[in-house]
């Protein structure tokens, strides 16, 4: 997993993910967000291990219930209602809701079902929705992990940040 590579692994001279992101958008003088459910804020602690994530990241949200994601980032209750809060049209709306929110050029949005329980046939212990919104486009992945529940929760933080990473060496 990635956190026991960059515990263990990583050498002096090598810069970890969050590092990349965290100098990209500062390179391109963006800020981004999170909304979080799943991850529980991990998306943003793992940012902020990064000296001077400051410059680039100025507020979070934890989003947990489904409350939480209508009152702080604008997710629509007929969404929740509809999809259900494990979807990919909840994970869009909690990262355009929360750049918005935020004032924020870029966001990450996580929403799944870590585990052990929770899952169903229909959307099963594994099953997370990340949603990069960056300058107005946002892209929604569907990922299935097998982990347990904290390697699950890892393996979004991993995904989220290489999705942004990607989107932010395209613009």
């Amino acid at each position: 997993m990635y956190l026991e590579w960059y515990l263990k692994e990583k050498t002096a001279s090598e810069k970890s993910l969050e590092e990349k992101v965290v100098e990209l958008l500062a390179q391109r003088n963006l800020t981004v967000t999170t909304a979080e459910s799943c991850t529980g804020g991990l998306i943003a602690g793992t940012l902020v291990n990064v000296a001077g994530a400051s410059d680039v990241l100025n507020e979070g949200y934890v989003t947990y219930s489904n409350e939480a994601k209508e009152r702080l980032v604008g997710v629509k209750h007929e969404t929740l209602e509809e999809y259900g809060a494990v979807s990919e049209q909840t994970a869009r709306e909690m990262a355009e809701g929360a750049a918005r929110a935020a004032g924020a050029d870029a966001a990450l949005s996580a929403t799944g079902i870590a585990g052990p329980g929770g899952g169903t046939a229909e959307k099963p212990v594994g099953l997370v929705y990340i949603g990069c919104y960056l300058n107005g486009v946002t892209t929604v992945e569907e990922c299935r992990f097998a982990g347990d529940r904290r390697e699950n929760r890892l393996s979004t933080v991993e995904t989220a940040l290489q999705m942004l990473k990607e989107r932010l060496m395209q613009e």
